[in-house]
């Protein structure tokens, strides 16, 4: 079987009926990421001494009838922020490129126990963006691209994250969300990306931005796949006293289904972002039923930008008083630093204290519904060569963006399309806090109605 594009469930089952094997699966995504990652610029660090030792333990696992699970001998990559012992983890910037950990982060660790084989630290933007970036040059590595055009953006910070799926680099990759981080290159390289419920996965050893908003999660190439990895990750940690108790499975609601959209969602957005949301409703409404909200005048952005603005000043407090920032590759990152720091106390802890108010808006207005259903993001693909902020066509706001990280709900975007240069978009599904299975629900049901998902960037598929 050709293991390229194989979604998680079918290239599990290969490899339990001994179809493929984890060494064989491992040597051709290694040869994949080599090959293609120069060009998308979307690899920082091969773990090949890891990923054969992995594969081939979890390959004599299986040949002895030890399966562990779904995961078990699946490739995968993970954004170059979680700590890998023995291994680089850069967080995208220069200042950092040498930086090695002797412990891995838990979702690495959980991965591991999960059977799954490291194959590779992706890129990602410099300090996950926390510096105020406004080009996709922001990255030690360059600019990544999407597949779909490597003229044009993958979208960050989990860029390479995004491009690697999308072009059959790895099955699947692991991510980061403080604000955009998964749910925009999910959107700009035509896959599924998953931002799970605030402390539904442990962040030990992912490096911090902000500990109020921070979200690991996945890519892959179907909401199902998201699914399916999500329940390998999630879980309390000890090490990690943010997470919840609330033990994770995966399943799906089948019947029932409600989805919300708000009022005016599409105002501001790319004429195209538009027309393939309104057509993905379409198909929405065949199997759920939809009402029109209104989410309540609120200063949902102004809240979550400030939590973000103040606690990245006061993660990388140490870095900016050394005046490291100055090594930062993006010009506009080597002083973003220093205007955080201009953040008062008091409007930080105001902004705190109006999160509350805000996650009690979202669960009022989102209480009798699956899902919220918008854009996943306002505008079009960026080139890769401009200021994306400049690229903005309308006057969109992010509310959608600002209220889910802000309140740390669970979202999901998947393909909803392409515009007229061929390069794809997406939309999003949002649910109320610990309410994965119903965003996935929603999103399984609209992908089994759709092909989006199903097409792949033609240089990548041979």
């Amino acid at each position: 079987m050709n293991p390229v594009y194989t979604p998680l469930r079918r290239l599990s089952d290969s490899i339990r009926s001994r179809e493929a094997s984890p060494v064989e699966l491992a040597e051709t995504f290694l040869q994949r990421l080599g090959k293609h990652g120069p060009a998308l610029n979307a690899v920082v660090t091969l773990t090949k001494e890891r990923a054969m030792k992995q594969a081939k333990k979890a390959e004599e696992e299986i040949k002895k009838g030890k399966a562990r699970g779904l995961l078990h001998g699946v490739p995968w990559g993970g954004k170059d922020l979680l700590a890998t012992a023995g291994t680089p983890t850069t967080w995208g910037a220069a200042p950092f490129k040498d930086q090695v950990f002797d412990y891995d982060a838990t979702v690495v660790e959980k991965l591991e126990d999960a059977g799954a084989v490291l194959l590779a630290k992706l890129a990602m933007i410099e300090l996950a963006g926390g510096m105020g970036y406004r080009q996709p040059n922001a990255s030690f590595t360059g600019p990544c691209a999407t597949p779909w055009s490597l003229g044009h953006w993958s979208g960050g910070s989990s860029s390479g994250s995004g491009a690697a799926v999308a072009a059959g680099l790895v099955p699947f990759a692991i991510g980061s969300e403080t604000w955009g981080s998964i749910l925009s290159p999910a959107n700009n390289c035509g896959v599924a990306g998953l931002r799970p419920t605030y402390g539904r996965v442990s962040r030990r050893g992912a490096m911090a931005l902000s500990w109020t908003l921070d979200k690991l999660g996945p890519l892959c190439l179907t909401a199902d796949c998201c699914g399916i990895v999500l329940e390998a990750i999630a879980g309390p940690d000890p090490m990690d006293q943010t997470t919840s108790k609330r033990l994770y499975r995966y399943t799906l609601k089948r019947d029932g289904l409600r989805v919300a959209v708000p009022k005016g969602v599409t105002d501001g957005v790319a004429e195209s972002v538009s027309k393939n949301f309104d057509e993905a409703m379409m198909e929405v409404e065949k199997f759920a039923e939809v009402e029109e909200i209104d989410f309540p005048e609120f200063p949902y952005e102004a809240v979550t930008r400030t939590i973000l603005n103040a606690e990245a000043a006061s993660a990388f407090d140490e870095f900016t008083a050394r005046g490291l920032a100055r090594g930062l590759t993006a010009p506009e990152c080597r002083y973003g630093p220093y205007a955080r720091t201009a953040v008062l106390a008091t409007d930080y802890l105001r902004a705190l204290r109006l999160r509350g108010r805000m996650a009690r808006i979202a669960e009022d207005v989102m209480e009798t519904f699956d899902a919220v259903a918008a854009p996943s993001r306002a505008t079009t693909v960026p080139e890769i060569d401009k200021e994306f902020r400049k690229a903005t066509p309308g006057t969109a706001r992010d509310i959608m963006g600002a209220l889910g990280n802000g309140a740390g709900l669970p979202a999901i975007s998947v393909p909803s399309g392409f515009d007229g240069e061929g390069l794809p978009t997406g939309i999003q599904f949002m649910g109320r806090a610990y309410d994965e299975n119903a965003v996935l629900s929603v999103a399984v049901a609209y992908q089994s109605r759709t092909r989006w998902h199903t097409m792949h960037p033609d240089r990548f598929t041979q």
